[in-house]
């Protein structure tokens, strides 16, 4: 901590930044409607503080119950799931399955860092539920990672607000139909009743079922309540007021994300949410489902060759895999990093030394880049992406189901994009005919030409070096490659000071 000399010292030299009145939110007065996020930087003393931070969360009952704080964790979950009236203590029933519980321990952080709470999870053991018997049906709707990212731009395009409502206990709300049964958890037996069990009302963190029925409670709720749910996206919701005004949320499980044109509008859907369900008013959006070493400037180095085997000693396969799925899970916002992490996922069995070294070198690229927001079967390679405004928000990087013989025949397969950079590929578009030299392709690649005719799209030429989707599709030089990632939206949060609070 810092001494009261040294922090008067380190607050006296930042500068304190006000608010004015414009710069407040709108949609009403409460301090939970108002950006908190600190205005000022952080001193380095603060920062090496940080880093010595060591977090460790209890693995087991006995563990956590040594600890006041998480024994009150325990304590706050349990009246949650009294106060919703998920179960009822019951004798045994001989002849039904009784499914275990435990506890699960997580430290909640702030954006900085910081420590926020203990949380203590109740979870039911679901892996050894019985279909047919203790659960039906468990497919329930999740909003995809590109509707989040629209929303965004939208709401950036238009200079709305983005706001965030955590739902305390989402799945406690679900009402089961089914007739389950779990044990009495540990620390909370009541005395004397120790054979009994519960019988649950309401799901539980764990059961297979868990997020249908919190999704059979939540969507009618929505439609009750006037809302439109899109024909695309089970989970986004859609509202219009009489007076012209638009308000639209998204559903991630238990994350509420919604912005509107008008602030009366959503003040009141805020009021009218925690009426039914308990919520955390998480204020303005500021993150969702937010190596020391040598950087370097691109993730791969120029005509990057791998294959399965390249001569070179086998790595440690758990490490690669963790890696790779680490940077796969990062491309959902840098997507400068698509075309490289893709690559190394064909090599998920059996990588070798080189694999793992392209993979290592991909990590140092980020590390440079930290304020940024297989060949073997000569198959192609295809990207695209969408944008709104000046900021893309969904693309891919897709290697092509057949061989194409040449570049113009691999850009036919995969021109989906409307602007394309192979005018072999767009005059086999626009020719109705089918000459010898593509007899070849699978009619399912014509759909492209298909939607030309019908005046649904427009083909456009697009120099390669102005096509977006390049850096999708193959490693690229030091210059070209900050070039496309500019294009993509791709940049350091410095270039951001001056337009927004950090």
């Amino acid at each position: 901590m810092l001494t009261e000399k040294e922090n008067e010292t380190s607050e006296a030299s930042l500068p304190q930044a006000e608010i004015s009145e414009e710069e407040q939110v709108e949609i009403g007065s409460g301090p939970q409607d108002i950006d908190h996020t600190p205005l000022k930087y952080k001193s380095i003393v603060e920062i090496y503080e940080r880093c010595n931070l060591c977090i460790i969360e209890p693995e087991t009952f006995e563990e956590a119950v040594k600890d006041e704080s998480w024994q009150k964790a325990m304590e706050n979950e349990i009246a949650m799931i009294r106060k919703n009236n998920t179960s009822e203590l019951v004798n045994r029933v001989s002849n039904k399955p009784v499914i275990g519980v435990k506890w699960v321990y997580k430290i909640k952080l702030n954006l900085d860092g910081s420590v926020q709470k203990n949380k203590a999870r109740l979870v039911a053991k679901g892996y050894s539920q019985n279909p047919g018997i203790d659960f039906n049906e468990t497919f329930a709707p999740i909003t995809r990672l590109d509707t989040i990212r629209t929303l965004i731009a939208l709401a950036a395009q238009k200079g709305w607000k983005l706001f965030q409502l955590d739902v305390k206990s989402a799945f406690l709300n679900g009402v089961l139909h089914e007739e389950v049964y779990v044990d009495q958890p540990p620390g909370f037996m009541i005395k004397n009743k120790e054979d009994r069990v519960y019988r649950l009302k309401k799901a539980l963190y764990g059961l297979k079922q868990a997020p249908r029925v919190w999704y059979e409670e939540i969507n009618p709720y929505f439609t009750k309540a006037s809302f439109q749910r899109s024909p695309s996206e089970a989970t986004l919701y859609v509202k219009s007021a009489e007076s012209g005004g638009i308000l639209i949320v998204s559903l991630y499980v238990d994350d509420i994300i919604y912005t509107g044109s008008l602030g009366e509008l959503m003040m009141e859907f805020k009021t009218e949410m925690m009426k039914p369900y308990e919520m955390t008013d998480l204020g303005l959006l500021h993150h969702f489902l937010g190596l020391d070493c040598k950087s370097v400037a691109t993730p791969l180095t120029v005509n990057e060759k791998l294959s399965k085997v390249d001569g070179s000693e086998q790595a440690d396969e758990s490490v690669y895999r963790q890696i790779v799925g680490s940077l796969q899970y990062l491309t959902a916002t840098r997507l400068d990093i698509m075309f490289a992490a893709s690559l190394l996922a064909r090599f998920m069995h059996g990588p070798t030394r080189k694999h793992m070294g392209t993979a290592e070198r991909i990590l140092r690229y980020i590390q440079g880049t930290l304020d940024y927001g297989s060949e073997d079967d000569m198959k192609s390679t295809s990207g695209y992406t969408f944008s709104r405004g000046l900021g893309v928000f969904s693309w891919a990087y897709v290697k092509q189901s057949s061989v194409a013989l040449s570049t113009a025949k691999a850009e036919y397969v995969g021109a989906t994009p409307i602007l394309c950079d192979n005018t072999s590929a767009i005059a086999i578009t626009k020719n109705p005919a089918h000459h010898h030299k593509t007899m070849h392709i699978n009619r399912r690649f014509h759909f492209i030409r298909d939607a030309l005719q019908n005046g649904e799209i427009d083909l456009l030429y697009c120099k390669t070096e102005e096509q977006a989707a390049y850096i999708f599709t193959k490693a690229l030089a030091r210059d070209r490659f900050e070039y496309m990632r500019r294009k993509l939206g791709v940049i350091s949060a410095k270039h951001l000071e001056g337009s927004v609070e950090i």
